[in-house]
């Protein structure tokens, strides 16, 4: 049962919202303290988790994900110092007015209170979440998946043990020690205990969030990135946009996915494309137009246009048109990033304005749809909802607020 975690970590979260941004950071410290000082056992951890997802036949893109080093966890340790470093979201005064009976009302920044995070099998999501919920004041309740285990166990036992040698309520920062399914149900129902409810990882996982949670949710989505490679484009610059944003790292989110090339250059921008992702072993699946070109590349089914491959593959398809490409998107995209490469402005404007997605690109990889590379800091994830927040989920995201009014006996 989970209620007993839940009534722990609202407990702490009311002392929390009451913290000083000192405080805070000093909590943050702790905690990045801990996780290095505590590296071995995390190494150790992980290892085993992915000793048993190799036998229970983990790829190695799914590998990847899971994979911790020591640079990794020092990465994390620092993502974690980052987070002291940026302002603090809360207590800001974000409007304010004097009514003609004299009342002043002020639109106050306060954390959200108790967040709640499902995400799969990335363990540094385990500390770049509670940074960021404690720096905006929230105490988090952490749900990760059964393959990163160990690992999001000791990574959360760290930080608790941090925060508690340091003089503070380690329930900040809680794991939910159970992976099945009925826990992760439970916790989409506990909404006495938790304010909001962010899933992190595959479509199905969101899915299953948003069609079963009686918690509010900000929907982090999939991401089918889009790449456009328009009749007016540098297809030397296409090539290398194309090789990094499905190369870079395959296994995340704003990794391309999807590759759409209009018709009066695909002869030679597919050529160019192919031939640098087949430095990296990459397997097309595309439509007849292209498998006429290059003749090794794969049949594409219906199923491919929609789906985030997350490993070295891509679909690709040939569109006749510029309105086309955008009406293929806005079929099949999951409103995460895409990306158009022209050198004519006036169609990248249009591509920008008409294609609906929480970040759109002229020329530039879908890469960079990061919190940290918009200057954010660090973020929980990306949101492809248009409510509350869209985009990178970084501190901001992650308050709600509150109406201050201030008056001398005034009545109505």
């Amino acid at each position: 049962m989970l209620e007993e975690t839940g009534i722990r970590v609202k407990k702490a979260s009311a002392a929390l919202a009451a913290a000083t941004s000192d405080e805070k950071n000093e909590m943050l410290r702790a905690m990045a303290r801990s996780l290095t000082e505590n590296a071995g056992c995390i190494l150790e951890a992980n290892k085993k988790d992915i000793e048993n997802g190799r036998k229970n036949g983990m790829n190695d893109a799914f590998a990847d994900r899971l994979l911790l080093t020591r640079e990794r966890i020092e990465s994390m340790a620092k993502g974690i110092e980052d987070v002291i470093a940026l302002p603090d979201p809360v207590g800001k005064i974000l409007w304010e007015t004097t009514r003609e009976n004299g009342l002043k009302i002020q639109r106050v920044s306060v954390p959200i209170g108790v967040i709640g995070i499902i995400y799969e099998a990335r363990p540094n999501v385990t500390s770049d979440a509670a940074a960021l919920a404690v720096k905006a004041g929230n105490a988090v309740i952490l749900r990760g998946g059964k393959e990163a285990f160990l690992s999001n166990s000791c990574i959360t036992d760290s930080m608790r043990k941090g925060l508690e040698n340091a003089g503070f309520d380690p329930d900040i920062a809680e794991l939910v020690r159970d992976t099945s399914r009925e826990s992760s149900l439970e916790m989409m129902r506990m909404n006495k205990y938790i304010d909001a409810l962010i899933p992190r990882g595959s479509a199905s996982l969101i899915n299953a969030v948003v069609e079963n949670s009686s918690v509010p949710v900000i929907e982090t989505g999939a991401g089918n990135c889009h790449i456009y490679i328009d009749k007016y484009a540098d297809i030397d610059m296409a090539a290398k946009i194309v090789f990094n944003a499905k190369t870079q790292r395959v296994s995340v989110c704003n990794a391309a996915e999807s590759l759409l090339i209009h018709k009066d250059i695909a002869q030679y921008a597919l050529i160019a494309v192919k031939a640098a992702l087949d430095e990296k072993g990459v397997t097309l699946y595309g439509d007849e137009i292209c498998r006429a070109i290059c003749p090794d590349i794969q049949p594409a089914s219906e199923q491919d246009w929609a789906r985030e491959y997350l490993d070295y593959k891509m679909s690709v398809k040939v569109v006749p048109s510029l309105d086309s490409a955008i009406e293929h998107i806005g079929k099949y995209s999951t409103g995460h990033s895409e990306c158009i490469v022209t050198e004519d402005k006036s169609r990248a404007e249009k591509f920008l304005r008409l294609v609906d997605s929480a970040a759109v690109y002229h020329n530039a990889s879908t890469r960079f749809t990061d919190g940290g590379e918009f200057g954010f800091g660090a973020e929980i994830g990306i949101s492809t909802q248009k409510l509350h927040a869209r985009g990178p989920l970084g501190l901001s995201q992650l308050t709600s607020f509150k109406y201050k009014i201030y008056g001398d006996g005034q009545i109505r």
